[in-house]
């Protein structure tokens, strides 16, 4: 099987005219490497290009820093001496470029790779990109990646108005289908991000495929998505951030693994077992967390095994887990209180969920699959939207 070539790749060996010679800003982070592990800093020197700025986004340009961690900027990167702009600080003033940090670029390449969920932020850090190029008149070029979900499964319900934040600027699914470059033309054509874009398209890359079929190697874009497998939970196990439930933070199984001290995990195990979800399997464990919530603590909970991708539905399992933690426990359970992204008016789960809809659902212990049917509505109506901007068959 050959294997796919990502859009750095195609620009380094098709068209690095576009960058050769030119100096360049670079949006980037560790997984940001060709199939040979090679970073995209020096394969965009090596092509030509002059780089002149660096721009990391959460986690930091280097990949060190764990969720919802400030970045401070580097005056000077230590290997290539230019300077490395953070664009996730302690403030949602850092999260977009600023003008004076853009000015004496030609150009602004962006190579993320992404996950697949409204959540995981980098694809708002590219959007916000976007904007601030745009204001300024600066080219914008986008190296596409895989969406390691496939491209073409949905999955929840599209974000509301007034519910907007760093883990949803615009209104996509839960899991959109979409990859990078895809996001970005959305935001330009149906979002009215005006920049010069252009998008350099991945080679070989079919939307049925998930990460393992491209032959690409899975280098983890942020310290909490070790694997493929915790990418296939987390557009619906990240909802449990919202909580004070341990999503597995400082575990070496993230969002595959969730609970708390006081829960009892077989008979949490049993619950979602009855609950029916398709595609998966829920194993009772004991785990204690090194960092993060409950750190050092016994927590009680479950693990999830996935037994056929193609029929399992992350968002739906992340629902039930709160719904039947709720249910079980509802000594141990309690949504977060704190801010969360820069927002401290609007509930975490409301933010995640993109509306305050399943909130309130959890709350009056209804019966969560009565908001399925609008999730789905909500999706159909905006597939023809998503179907606008596909580059892939």
């Amino acid at each position: 099987m050959s294997r796919v070539q990502t859009g750095l790749e195609v620009l380094i060996s098709d068209c690095p005219e576009k960058i050769r010679g030119a100096r360049i800003g670079v949006v980037c982070h560790p997984a940001s490497v060709d199939a040979e592990l090679r970073h995209a800093l020096d394969l965009l020197q090596a092509a030509g290009a002059h780089i002149a700025a660096i721009f990391g986004p959460e986690h930091g340009a280097r990949g060190e820093a764990q969720d919802m961690e400030g970045v401070d900027d580097l005056a000077l990167d230590p290997r290539l001496g230019v300077p490395v702009h953070s664009l996730y600080g302690a403030s949602l003033a850092t999260l977009k470029p600023r003008p004076e940090q853009l000015r004496d670029l030609d150009v602004l390449v962006i190579d993320l790779q992404d996950v697949g969920a409204r959540y995981y932020t980098f694809v708002w850090t590219l959007a916000l990109c976007m904007e601030a190029a745009g204001q300024i008149g600066l080219r914008v070029l986008v190296c596409d990646r895989p969406n390691p979900l496939n491209g073409i499964t949905t999955e929840g319900n599209l974000l509301q108005p007034g519910f907007e934040s760093f883990v949803g600027l615009h209104p996509v699914p839960n899991r959109h289908g979409l990859t990078p470059g895809e996001i970005a033309r959305y935001v330009r054509e149906w979002r009215g991000i005006d920049c010069e874009l252009e998008i350099v398209p991945m080679r070989g890359w079919q939307r049925a495929m998930y990460f393992d079929a491209t032959g690409l190697p899975w280098v983890y874009p942020s310290p909490n998505m070790p694997t493929l497998e915790t990418a296939l939970v987390y557009p619906g196990m990240c909802l449990v951030e919202a909580t004070e439930l341990s999503e597995g933070r400082g575990t070496c199984r993230p969002f595959e693994v969730a609970g708390a001290p006081g829960i009892d995990a077989e008979a949490l195990a049993a619950e979602l077992t009855r609950q029916g979800l398709a595609g998966c399997r829920f194993r009772p464990l004991y785990f204690r967390p090194k960092f993060q919530k409950h750190a050092g603590g016994t927590c009680g909970g479950v693990q999830i095994h996935i037994t056929e991708r193609q029929q399992f539905d992350a968002y739906a399992t992340g629902v039930a887990f709160l719904d039947s933690v709720k249910r079980l426990a509802p000594q141990v359970f309690a949504w977060r209180e704190k801010p969360y992204e820069f927002v401290a008016d609007i509930p975490a789960i409301d933010l995640l969920a993109g509306d305050a809809s399943l909130r309130q659902a959890l709350e009056d212990a209804a019966d969560w699959r009565e908001l399925a049917a609008d999730w789905a509505r909500q999706r159909a109506e905006f597939e023809a939207v998503r179907r606008a901007v596909l580059l892939y068959s």
